[in-house]
């Protein structure tokens, strides 16, 4: 195809493009964590709210949201009370897993 604007490329094969709820910058989705949404445990003694949790294996059911596995991102979305919006869900949130799973995965790395 010469005199096309549009380059092809074989070499990379097709990748899903994904926005962090965070940045709001698009990347591969291999980049980005997948969190969902879970409903907090029946035998919990308060009024609980939703408990979001990290999907790295993707494959939790629900509805997803991704962000970046970094603290800066995750701050950056509870500032803008983005996990609500992206799941689509209201009250009141528990990002504790979420934060533990960050804090962790950075120890390890």
């Amino acid at each position: 195809m010469t005199g096309s604007p549009v380059e092809w490329v074989k070499d990379r094969p097709a990748q899903s493009v994904r926005t962090c709820i965070g940045c709001r910058q698009r990347e591969p989705s291999a980049d980005l964590l997948r969190i969902v949404t879970q409903p907090r445990e029946a035998g919990s003694a308060t009024a609980a709210p939703v408990v979001i949790v990290p999907d790295p294996r993707r494959r939790l059911p629900g509805r997803g949201a991704w962000l970046h596995p970094v603290s800066a991102c995750l701050r950056s979305a509870e500032r803008r009370r983005a996990f609500g919006r992206a799941l689509r869900v209201s009250g009141n949130l528990d990002i504790s897993a979420l934060e533990q799973y960050l804090e962790n995965r950075h120890e390890h790395s």
